[in-house]
């Protein structure tokens, strides 16, 4: 097949759970496929993150942009200037002219068997019709992850302005999911939230594409057993992991330092934000910014945290952390999504008390701990190699194409999406 992937950013650096889950996946379609890679690039991208693009994908198209830091006047007079648009913020700031020329250029010029719409936020820049079929891969439920911020706001105001995005969002989300052919999520919890969602913007079956794991990079490294050391890592300017670890060092770490005075916490992972800074001003907390490698953090930690209260999808970090033999901690929401069993793959607790006796327990009961590793370990291998997972990722995308070529394309996508945002609107009965 001859596929357009697109993109809001480059894949590399290899610092988010999303990124990485689509370098696994395009790395073993790009053996038999033809790939068109188009993103974003930050002005001041290395040129060799763009050349590395070239192991994934055939061909690399990208279009200027600067991203604002979050946590920055930029940031907020950006995020203000959007206040009245109808699109959420985080949708609306990928609109480009830019892009949708350099989008419409290839379309014209070359044919494409499959378009790969990956994540939600390109969508806004797609033409309102397409030559070929389209499918849009999901790593989150978006609207959710603002329902859930607006859901853990105490302030009136922050309750109203994330209420407002998460309605927007909501808007969005259906009116884009009715435009393509094929839908992939992470997760059959993701599934099921979009049908529930959306029953009438879904014309095709969510097809299920789980989250895999390098078993060979993050093998097993059990940590000292007198160890009394925590870790998380992720991309710390994405918002539910912000607010995991502010609650975490507000509401669990003091319960765990009660009963472990020693015990300290490493968060790993690109772009901190001024209030995640600001944690590691606290005795036994670090904060490390971007790191060349996550596995010498894990490797040192007794159990890993992921005190996730906002999320969708499914959290690659707990893949990685498993494949390490790690004992991991989680809230449900934390785990959302993937295949483990309470007690036996890793533990779950959602109230801070609860959280920080799940840790404690681990950290001083070894025989336990060592299990829970064992068990971790054993299920990602067996079932979760990124390999397994990719080949299942082709055989959908191959049927999604396969329909264009028999002719089952029901509905143009135009017309599907108006339908679907009249009857959302309450303009068609």
């Amino acid at each position: 097949m001859r596929i357009l992937w697109l993109k809001s950013d480059l894949l590399l650096p290899l610092d988010k759970g999303g990124k990485l889950r689509t370098w696994h996946l395009m790395r073993h379609l790009a053996r038999r496929h033809e790939i068109t890679y188009l993103a974003f690039r930050e002005p001041d991208q290395p040129a060799a993150d763009v050349e590395g693009m070239k192991e994934v994908a055939a061909r690399v198209e990208t279009i200027t942009r600067r991203e604002p830091a979050k946590g920055t006047l930029r940031f907020y007079v950006d995020a203000a200037l959007h206040l009245v648009d109808p699109l959420p913020y985080a949708v609306g700031k990928y609109r480009s002219a830019e892009y949708r020329r350099r989008l419409e250029a290839l379309l014209a010029r070359e044919r494409f068997d499959l378009i790969v719409c990956d994540f939600l936020f390109p969508a806004v820049n797609l033409p309102k019709r397409l030559p070929c079929p389209a499918v849009m891969f999901t790593h989150n439920v978006e609207s959710e992850i603002w329902r859930r911020h607006a859901e853990t706001k105490t302030g009136v105001l922050g309750r109203l302005l994330y209420g407002a995005q998460y309605r927007r969002m909501l808007r969005c989300e259906r009116r884009e999911l009715a435009r393509f052919d094929g839908i992939l999520a992470v997760s059959d919890a993701d599934r099921d939230t979009f049908t529930r969602l959306y029953p009438g913007a879904i014309s095709q079956p969510v097809h299920v594409v789980p989250t895999g794991v390098d078993t060979d990079y993050f093998e097993p490294a059990s940590s000292d057993p007198q160890s009394r050391a925590m870790v998380f890592t992720g991309s710390m300017d994405w918002l539910p992991n912000e607010d995991a670890m502010l609650y975490f060092c507000r509401e669990v770490l003091p319960a765990i330092r009660a009963e472990i005075p020693d015990a300290s916490l490493a968060i790993v992972g690109r772009t901190p934000t001024p209030a995640v800074k600001k944690l590691a001003e606290e005795h036994g907390v670090t904060v490390t910014g971007r790191v060349d490698d996550v596995r010498p953090y894990m490797k040192e930690a007794a159990v890993y945290i992921v005190p996730l209260r906002i999320g969708g999808g499914t959290r690659l970090k707990i893949f990685e952390a498993m494949a390490m033999g790690k004992a991991v901690v989680s809230t449900t929401v934390g785990a959302e999504g993937l295949p483990v069993t309470d007690g036996e793959h890793v533990r779950l607790a959602d109230e801070p008390a609860a959280f920080a006796r799940a840790v404690v327990h681990l950290m001083r009961d070894l025989d336990e701990r060592r299990r829970i590793e064992a068990a971790a370990r054993a299920l990602v291998v067996a079932r979760y190699d990124w390999s397994a997972v990719a080949g299942e990722l082709e055989s959908a995308l191959q049927r999604f194409a396969l329909r264009q070529a028999q002719g089952e394309r029901t509905m143009p996508l135009p017309a599907r999406a108006e339908r679907v945002e009249a009857r959302a609107t309450g303009q068609l009965s």
